[in-house]
């Protein structure tokens, strides 16, 4: 997969979050973008993913084909499709169960390497809580259910992963990332939390942009 930005920029009515972002992201690396709080790492990652228009610029996304293996362009209003997205203020559906919350997404996108709901149940280590509702979890359990991206999606964005994660979480995290995610590209967001990013050979540093 290949994302290129071309002069991006973003403003909230006359402020400028970043500008003239010239950057192309492809599958054969992973990517950090960087930088402090309120400095629009975490804006830059929602026009990636569609969520938030750029104010100019344009993005131009490429995935390859399953059957051609040659990458074909993608309309920035299907690229969801095509990604997963973790951050820690995405909101849940705090009524359903464990069990329930990921028998909802499967009806959305396809498990990676025909994983089924027991597996992935097992895969986030909350096997004790999978029939209790999701508002009755801890902060740092609702982050491992939302760091769960095991669908079979060639972009994968995580902000600030590891929020609310302890050091034993933040392991399980890692190692998830790391064996759920070849051949995926991979961006992250995150404000110098090295743990969220030591399988990132890539940096781009937001604070540049200004």
């Amino acid at each position: 997969m290949t994302i290129s930005l071309n002069n991006i920029g973003k403003r909230y009515n006359y402020e400028w979050i970043f500008r003239k972002i010239n950057y192309e992201f492809t599958s054969e690396n992973n990517y950090v973008i960087l930088g402090s709080n309120g400095s629009g790492k975490s804006t830059l990652l929602q026009v990636i993913a569609g969520n938030l228009m750029n104010s100019e610029g344009d993005i131009k996304y490429k995935v390859k084909s399953q059957k051609s293996k040659e990458e074909n362009s993608v309309d920035v209003e299907n690229i969801f499709t095509h990604l997963s997205f973790c951050a820690p203020y995405l909101d849940l559906f705090e009524e359903f169960t464990l069990t329930e919350s990921i028998e909802f997404q499967s009806k959305f996108k396809h498990f990676q390497s025909g994983l089924n709901t027991q597996q992935i149940i097992e895969l986030t280590g909350l096997e004790k809580s999978k029939d209790k509702q999701l508002k009755y979890y801890s902060s740092g359990m609702k982050q491992r259910l939302r760091l769960a991206i095991l669908a079979d999606t060639p972009l994968l964005l995580l902000d600030e992963p590891t929020s609310n994660l302890d050091k034993k979480a933040i392991d399980w995290y890692q190692k998830l990332v790391t064996e759920h995610s070849k051949s995926r590209l991979i961006i992250v967001a995150s404000n110098q939390q090295e743990s969220e990013y030591p399988f990132c050979n890539k940096q781009l540093q937001i604070e540049d942009y200004k």
